[in-house]
């Protein structure tokens, strides 16, 4: 009778799914073929086009309609191979300078497979991965300077690690309780100040905290791009005349154009003198603290309130990671933590671990703690630091065969690892010289060669390489110079579609 019972509540019952595959011996063999061609692609780096253009038909794939049925996971495999691995940004090539960003490392790659895999919510909680994500942070304290009583949180990057920071300089600075009576209730409009040199994310921010743009004063910078500081106590002072609350001052280390690093000993000193906060966007040169032969460049940010740096940067941690650490832990805390009835604390078990949510804006949170962790044991800081100091060294160098090309002309001083130069040839100038320029850079891109980006710096365009590459070598930085002037030569006997010049030019965009 019971037999009876069980066969007949067995057939009636739904069979159930899930997505772990059938055969996983399957899945195995296709897995091990995957780390196989992952180890060929980053091997053989060098062998292929830094950036190339999709044709047609892979931009197509991706217009293709929302899938309803199965398909082999090989066949899938392989369309991402096709379609996907061989169109890169190209970020992780030894001649990508485009923009500021980490080159990435294998051993990250396989912290990021394995953190997958073991799916971790950052969160917080009692569990291994939390305890791995604030051992991170506190290893990021140590290489600032930062003593161990202080707080931080990983977060998406530098334009998150920065809003974190500004967010709990205002909310310190504010006067009120922001939290409960909102920003309409200050008495007195917060002002932040920082150089015509910052990142647009400190625009982002100041929008974001309720500020608005106004609240960000752009202070001019001397002749190396670098904070004037006796215009920022001028403002500072004309500020409160007026009755503005002046609040935080933003020091950087590492101009996103240029490079350059703000005198923070002095920002640190005038930030205690005016009772203003102190924030470092630190996000390309804040780790060069670690580098033996250029530490001293970033002197000063140990003073800091907050700090912003990006591991994805020079730690080549795979993105997506960045850290903000906060001296005061309990501003910190108080800025952001919230606990609802259902992420209470227990005294046992799995919520009687930290809540790291309380740290910033995300409750569900990635394991982005592991790529950073596995690569710094596996080659330890020294060696980081060294690299560090390799790409300073290689920017320096690229400006010498700039300097020694005639027809190569650089617009900015180098101050470490970011080059602005333009091509000088021809005679022209403002708008013509800038189109000029711009079909070398598209040229360069196009053939596979390298990739650089263009900017603008006090009125002068200009290419900019951005070396933040452990792969790069003095031999590609040759080849670069080498290939710039046979573009600008050869745009030049065939000519390019320029813009007209115009009436009077001569003291025009790029000349003054």
């Amino acid at each position: 009778m019971d037999a009876m019972l069980k066969a007949a509540g067995t057939a009636g019952m739904v069979a159930e799914e899930t997505l772990d595959p059938v055969d996983w011996a399957d899945v195995q063999a296709l897995s091990h073929r995957i780390v196989d061609d992952a180890v060929d692609y980053l091997r053989d780096i060098r062998e292929r086009p830094v950036w190339q253009e999709m044709p047609a038909a892979v931009r197509e794939f991706f217009a293709a309609p929302l899938p309803q049925s199965p398909q082999p996971l090989a066949e899938v495999y392989g369309e991402v191979a096709r379609n996907v691995m061989a169109y890169p940004m190209g970020n992780i090539h030894p001649r990508f300078w485009s923009w500021y960003m980490g080159s990435s490392n294998f051993t990250g790659a396989l912290g990021d497979f394995l953190a997958a895999v073991q799916g971790s919510n950052l969160g917080g909680g009692n569990h291994a991965a939390a305890l791995m994500d604030s051992q991170v942070v506190d290893w990021c304290k140590q290489m600032m300077g930062f003593p161990q009583s202080a707080s931080g949180t990983l977060v998406s990057g530098g334009s998150m690690a920065n809003i974190i920071g500004l967010t709990v300089a205002r909310n310190v600075k504010a006067g009120i309780d922001v939290r409960e009576h909102g920003v309409a209730a200050i008495d007195k409009p917060l002002r932040f100040y920082g150089s015509d040199q910052l990142h647009s994310c400190h625009r982002k921010a100041m929008e974001a905290l309720g500020l608005g743009n106004r609240a960000l004063r752009r202070i001019p910078t001397d002749a190396g791009l670098r904070i004037d500081i006796d215009a920022l106590r001028s403002a500072i002072a004309d500020d409160r005349q007026a009755g503005f609350r002046p609040a935080c001052v933003i020091g950087t280390a590492g101009t996103v154009n240029t490079g350059a690093i703000d005198d923070l000993q002095a920002l640190a000193a005038l930030a205690a003198q005016e009772d203003l906060w102190f924030h470092v966007d630190g996000c390309i040169g804040a780790l060069i603290a670690i580098a033996p032969e250029n530490s001293h460049r970033v002197a000063g940010i140990e003073q800091a309130h907050s700090i912003a740096l990006d591991p994805h940067k020079w730690l080549h941690a795979p993105f997506e990671v960045g850290c903000v650490l906060i001296r005061d832990a309990s501003a910190h805390r108080s800025t952001f933590a919230v606990t609802p009835e259902y992420l209470e604390s227990t005294p046992r078990g799995l919520a009687s671990g930290q809540w790291l949510h309380d740290f910033g804006l995300q409750t569900s949170r990635g394991f982005r703690a592991l790529k950073v962790w596995m690569a710094l044991k596996q080659h330890g800081i020294e060696k980081f630091g060294r690299l560090i100091d390799q790409n300073i060294a290689q920017g320096h160098y690229l400006s010498g065969l700039i300097e020694a090309e005639p027809t190569l002309e650089l617009t900015a001083p180098t101050s470490i690892n970011i080059v602005c130069f333009r091509y000088g040839g021809g005679g022209l100038t403002g708008e013509r010289q800038k189109a000029f320029n711009t079909e070398i850079m598209l040229r360069l891109q196009e053939d596979g060669i390298a990739a650089v980006s263009d900017t603008t710096v006090h009125g002068q365009h200009c290419l900019r390489v951005a070396i933040n590459n452990h792969r790069t070598r003095r031999e590609d930085l040759d080849l670069l110079v080498r290939e710039t002037v046979r573009l600008g030569q050869e745009v030049s006997r065939l000519g390019v579609a320029l813009p007209s010049p115009l009436v009077g030019e001569g003291v025009a965009e790029g000349d003054g």
